[in-house]
């Protein structure tokens, strides 16, 4: 079923009735693996018509409480919080987007043991590319939630600009950017080169300079 501190974080932000209901859910889920409304209002046990106990399920994934800020957001914290016992304070994160059927889906997930957990999403109005606004609305929640961390984000291709290196670094938040081999960057002191010009393998990182801001890039 649920674990324990999961079972308290639900506990603090449901009614007993919608907690009860929570756990009739995962407990069909879990077991006939299975997501679509109909399957599981099919099966869920409750002695009314079928389409009653549709609208019910219905109304009860759409309350407040079952939002990401005040359900997932305690859980991910708490679980953070007890992995890092040991005054490890630093954090991996990753942005990445993806079309899934008809959904942009935006997301940042927390890198752990060689694994991606996803943290917080956004569903984009349209097809493509994010900009520069819809980056911070998705890393924005992360700085309270993990306030007191140290985080290093982690983007490809599509999180190259100057403009998110700019807006991280005034944040206080260390990033490593994938950029193409044609990239023009200039260090120290020194000319504009381009990065294939360098012998750059993966997995090595360069501090870069600009006029306009000095970003950490990783070119993949």
């Amino acid at each position: 079923m649920l674990p324990k501190f999961y079972q308290n974080c639900a506990q603090n932000v449901l009614t007993p009735t919608q907690y009860k209901m929570l756990e009739i859910l995962v407990m069909l889920l879990q077991f006939h693996k299975t997501v679509t409304i109909e399957k599981l209002s099919s099966i869920f046990p409750q002695p009314i018509k079928f389409e009653s106990r549709r609208r019910s399920i219905q109304r009860f994934l759409l309350i407040p409480q079952l939002s990401i800020q005040y359900l997932w957001f305690p859980l991910i914290k708490r679980w953070v919080r007890n992995s890092h016992m040991r005054g490890h304070k630093k954090l991996i994160f990753a942005i990445d987007r993806t079309q899934w059927r008809s959904e942009n889906v935006f997301v940042i997930s927390l890198i752990e043991q060689k694994r991606a957990i996803p943290v917080y999403w956004l569903l984009l109005p349209k097809r493509g590319c994010s900009n520069l606004g819809e980056q911070k609305e998705l890393i924005r929640p992360l700085l309270r939630l993990f306030k007191g961390y140290q985080i290093l984000i982690l983007g490809d291709r599509e999180f190259h600009s100057i403009k998110l290196a700019n807006w991280l670094d005034s944040k206080g938040i260390t990033f490593v950017l994938r950029q193409k081999q044609g990239t023009y960057i200039r260090q120290d002191n020194q000319s504009y080169q381009r990065l294939q010009s360098l012998g750059l393998k993966p997995g090595i990182s360069l501090f870069v300079s600009s006029i306009e801001a000095t970003k950490q890039s990783m070119f993949c």
